[in-house]
């Protein structure tokens, strides 16, 4: 704690200094104006400058030069969010600020991600249980991303750690379409279709992408096809409505985990078990949503949002073949009053409730000799997840300085399963609830500069394969549902600053903009995997501090810079297990103390564009991104080395028109250009055989994206 209350008095005084700083130099050297980004991922369209807690918006141009295929393509950029890439594919480890480290290793964990809640244009691709999927997320179809950093479950309510809004409506006035292709190392091909269309006062997107990826490692090849159609209208003077379409059909193989050895002799190599097994995973999803939006008059109007979303899922994993149904269906009604008391008053209350539901049947069946669907039906189950939630926010605005939050969320969560095949059983079900506070304060040290603070607390349910534990050597009596987990609670306690600053014209450096945040989080049971996330603990008390930092540089001569850094402190404070000592009743590990597993100390990034005129819409970045070295293990006996990884990209800025109607715009990126051997992902306590453990997932050598397309408008 007394390292937290450095960081905030290091803070207090920068704030301090930089307003100072601000008032000397006037305004005929510096220009403040007001800055009018907005996040929508909060519930209702805020600005960015006055939000208390930290977000990042990331814009489409970020977008537009990456291969598309995961999220930590741009996410690596964004200040408190570790975004790993198993594989290099769409399995990506997310984590924000210690939330989702667990989300990695075996047990139904390939492919998606815990704690974090994801969304497509409002919609969530999170289901009840807290697990995403990122088989829908293609960068290359989307135009910007929201994230909130801080903990959101007051408005979002189970595994809402951290908060990431993926909007795929682009933002244009004409008709427009375009037809790419990409070509990389590795057998990297991607082939998309982007189109928009206006009708009347709406506007229709059309976007198709096939992405087929070969894979460094063996076993590790990956093919996927997305489709999605946007509609956005309005439909009189106040109502407004969204309708979307997606569909996906997605199959990646699954490489595993390597020992050090094996790593060390041939990183590209797959976990021998998991080729001869051949662990892939094939899931096809069709998804369906519509948003409303009507304002009965200045102060008054209601928000609704409804989708369906059926999936259809194989699996080989473990030796078995599985087979799941799933439908996952939802929505939510929002209502908005907005209230002036006087002239410098102003009022706005929020209130509403989200309903989701996924149920479905699972098929066990044994593999075939060829790995596909065996003859032999071992179980049949069923697993439903439902969760309801009702919120409220009061926003007060005084003056033109000071604004204020306060706000919270009741969730109820309840799980049910079942087997076909033991119907003695019966029915088992487990219900989690409990209630969320969230209260913040900012104030504007200029109309581009403010400060701000907010205390709340969190909740996050196990998913659905924690809380259905695999047997392990016999010893696992429990069965359908694990009656040991409880929901991790958390409190964090943030502050930070904002600022965008706008130099004279003859300044070399003409605008900057920085975001620093403080924040300190307890945790309390908090769930941690044991032998590869085949089973779930829970840590009694956990604590996690840090501080993130992300800054904007704009120069003359078409100089721009991004730079991001995060430090952070996670201990276990309260923790002791038994799985350390089988076969010994009554002994027990106290990892009091020891370091999360899973996160480390430190990671960043930092990018330098050059873009100036003479290029005639031409640039070239150079970026750095890195880790600190950190335990996989509870036990801190086991450690994944740092790394520092370089790249860069000749590209495009927007597009170079050929013609009146026709543009062409592409680039060429080349990753990790030194050619670094490193580990980029592991299993947090992963699989220990003959005294070896079998946790590293090495990360790409160099690399080479090369991407053209051609558009006419």
């Amino acid at each position: 704690m007394k390292n937290f209350s450095i960081l905030f008095f290091v803070l207090f005084l920068f704030v301090i200094n930089t307003n100072a700083q601000d008032e000397k130099k006037g305004v005929d050297t510096v220009k403040y104006e007001l800055d009018q980004v907005t996040i929508s991922a909060t519930r209702y369209p805020e600005k960015i400058i006055e939000v208390p807690y930290a977000v990042t918006i990331i814009p489409h141009e970020d977008l537009m030069n990456t291969k598309g295929y995961g999220l930590d393509e741009v996410l690596m950029r964004v200040p408190g969010v570790l975004a790993q890439s198993r594989d290099g594919n769409q399995d990506v480890r997310l984590v924000i600020r210690g939330f989702g480290a667990r989300g990695s290793g075996d047990r139904s964990n390939s492919g998606t991600s815990r704690g974090i809640r994801v969304m497509l244009d409002g919609i969530p691709e999170t289901v009840p249980e807290g697990r995403t999927s990122f088989d829908n997320i293609d960068l290359s179809l989307s135009y910007d991303i929201d994230v909130i950093r801080s903990n959101s479950s007051s408005l979002w309510g189970n595994a809402s750690g951290g908060v990431i809004n993926i909007s795929t409506i682009p933002q244009f006035t004409g008709s427009f379409a375009s037809l790419g292709g990409m070509w990389g190392s590795f057998g990297l091909q991607k082939y998309l279709w982007r189109s928009g269309a206006t009708l009347g006062m709406g506007k229709l997107s059309a976007n198709y992408s096939y992405t087929n990826f070969d894979g460094w490692r063996e076993h590790s090849s990956s093919t996927r096809n997305t489709a999605n159609i946007g509609l956005v209208s309005p439909i009189g003077d106040q109502t407004n409505i969204g309708i979307y379409l997606l569909a996906t059909n997605n199959l990646f193989h699954i490489p595993g985990p390597l020992t050090e050895e094996q790593y060390i002799s041939n990183p590209q190599q797959s976990n021998p078990v998991y080729k001869a097994r051949d662990e892939r995973r094939y899931n096809r999803f069709i998804r369906i949503g519509t948003t409303f939006d009507h304002k009965f008059d200045a102060m008054n109007e209601i928000s609704a949002m409804a989708f369906v979303n059926p999936k259809d899922l194989d699996r080989s994993e473990r030796g078995t073949y599985r087979d799941f149904t799933r439908y996952h269906l939802g929505g939510n009604l929002m209502y908005t009053n907005n209230y002036s008391f006087s002239s410098t008053v102003s009022n706005k209350i929020i209130t509403g409730i989200d309903e989701a539901y996924q149920d479905g049947a699972i098929l066990f069946y044994t593999l075939s000799e060829t790995n596909g669907r065996g003859d032999v039906l071992k179980d049949n189950k069923r697993e439903g997840a439902n969760t309801f939630g009702a919120f409220f926010q009061d926003a007060v605005k005084v003056g033109k300085d000071w604004s204020f939050i306060v706000g919270g969320r009741w969730d109820d969560i309840t799980y049910s399963a079942e087997s076909f095949m033991d119907p003695e059983f019966g029915e088992q079900k487990k219900t989690f609830s409990g209630f969320t506070p969230k209260a913040g304060i900012t104030y504007m040290l200029s109309p581009t500069h403010s400060i701000y603070a907010n205390l709340g607390g969190g909740i996050e349910v196990p998913a659905y394969n924690e809380i259905d534990p695999a047997g392990t050597y016999g010893q696992d009596t429990v069965y359908l549902i694990n009656p040991l987990l409880d929901p991790i609670t958390s409190t964090t306690i943030e502050a930070g600053t904002k600022q965008v600053a706008f130099m004279s014209n003859t300044s070399f450096l003409q605008s900057l903009s920085y975001d620093l945040a403080l924040y300190y989080i307890i945790i309390n049971n908090d769930i941690i995997p044991y032998r590869g996330g085949r089973f779930y603990f829970t840590a009694g008390e956990t604590s996690r501090m840090g501080a993130e930092a992300g800054v904007n540089l704009f120069f003359n001569y078409g100089i721009s810079m991004d730079l991001s850094f995060t430090y952070s402190v996670n201990k276990y404070l309260e923790y002791t297990v038994d799985s350390a000592h089988y076969g010994n009743p009554g002994a027990f590990a106290d990892y009091g103390d020891n370091d999360q597993a899973g996160v480390p100390d430190y990671f960043y990034f930092a990018s330098i564009k050059y873009a100036p005129q003479f290029l005639s819409g031409l640039f070239l970045s150079l970026n750095i991104n890195g880790t600190s070295e950190y335990y996989v293990d509870d036990a801190n006996t086991i450690s994944v080395p740092s790394f520092n990884i370089f790249g860069a990209t000749l590209g495009i800025t927007d597009q170079i028109k050929l013609s009146d109607h026709l543009y062409i715009n592409g680039f060429i990126t080349v990753n990790n250009i030194a050619d670094e051997k490193y580990v980029a992902c592991a299993f947090i306590n992963p699989d220990v055989v003959n005294g070896v453990p079998i946790y590293i997932e090495p990360g790409l050598p160099r690399n080479v994206v090369a991407s053209i397309s051609l558009g006419i408008e």
